[in-house]
């Protein structure tokens, strides 16, 4: 149940060696948009050297996209590293690409960011483009752009998009794109609780300040811990569909849910 990623640019090591320390559920090392193209050649060494043991937290990295300069090498250095738990593919369009970057990457899990109106409309054919495909996300920058929107709500159709295709393939619930303002905390906990309503599941962060906003936001509150200890109790009760005495219905999708809110709250407290 991995609710934090925290970014960090691959062309700055002492960067990345902090983000490791600062309690995010993973991170991800950017060989993207954060390195200028004359860092690109130092930022992929330092990642490659860094990656040769395993880190202590799960680290994913962000290749160059495929069709850029720098995509393929990116791949091809990167492919069968001892601390790679996954690549994460800016830009991608069309499935195809999917299964040419599986071909390179050596295995290792992959996450497809769909950053255009193309990738969006495409997006269940792209979960379902290879085995190897472990998630999808937006990266909502470039997908503002490319659709011309301003207000936050603009994007909803697009998340709900990705939430339901990632869902129909059998992938992970995606995470939430960044939240770009890092000093605003109550809007960030605000763009958190919507996406926790449009069906995300945790959020990428570009600065630590964050990451304990985007936790709180996810995690499930008591209530919803003891409501859902009370759906379980009830079920093994009484197996099949039952209701509740305050009226509320439990089936087994009913269950389902409860087990992941109990798998949530199991990050911070000690369950009955």
């Amino acid at each position: 149940m991995i609710l934090t990623w925290l970014y960090a640019p691959g062309d700055r090591p002492a960067v990345v060696a902090k983000a490791l320390g600062c309690g995010a559920d993973a991170v991800i090392v950017d060989l993207e948009d954060a390195v200028a193209a004359s860092r690109k050649e130092y930022a992929r060494a330092a990642t490659v050297e860094l990656l040769a043991e395993r880190p202590a937290v799960p680290v994913h990295v962000r290749v160059n996209a495929l069709d850029s300069p720098w995509g393929g090498a990116d791949l091809s250095a990167l492919a069968g590293l001892r601390g790679l738990a996954g690549l994460r593919l800016p830009k991608v369009s069309a499935p195809e690409q999917i299964a040419a970057a599986a071909d390179r990457a050596g295995g290792v899990g992959l996450y497809a960011l769909l950053e255009s109106a193309l990738g969006v409309e495409r997006a269940y054919a792209i979960a379902r483009a290879h085995p190897a495909l472990c998630g999808l996300s937006l990266g909502e920058a470039d997908l503002r752009a490319d659709l011309a929107v301003g207000a936050e709500e603009g994007l909803d159709w697009c998340r709900s998009r990705v939430v339901v295709a990632a869902r129909a393939a059998g992938l992970a619930p995606p995470a939430q794109s960044v939240f770009p303002d890092i000093r605003d905390t109550e809007a960030l906990a605000a763009s958190c609780a919507r996406g926790r309503s449009l069906g995300f599941l945790g959020r990428a962060a570009i600065h630590p300040r964050q990451l304990p906003v985007i936790e709180r936001a996810y995690l499930p509150a008591p209530e919803d811990v003891d409501a859902a200890l009370e759906v379980l109790s009830a079920a093994r009760a009484a197996p099949g569909a039952l209701a509740l005495p305050d009226g509320r219905f439990v089936d087994p999708a009913v269950v389902a849910s409860a087990h992941r809110t109990l798998a949530l709250a199991a990050r911070t407290r000690t369950l009955p």
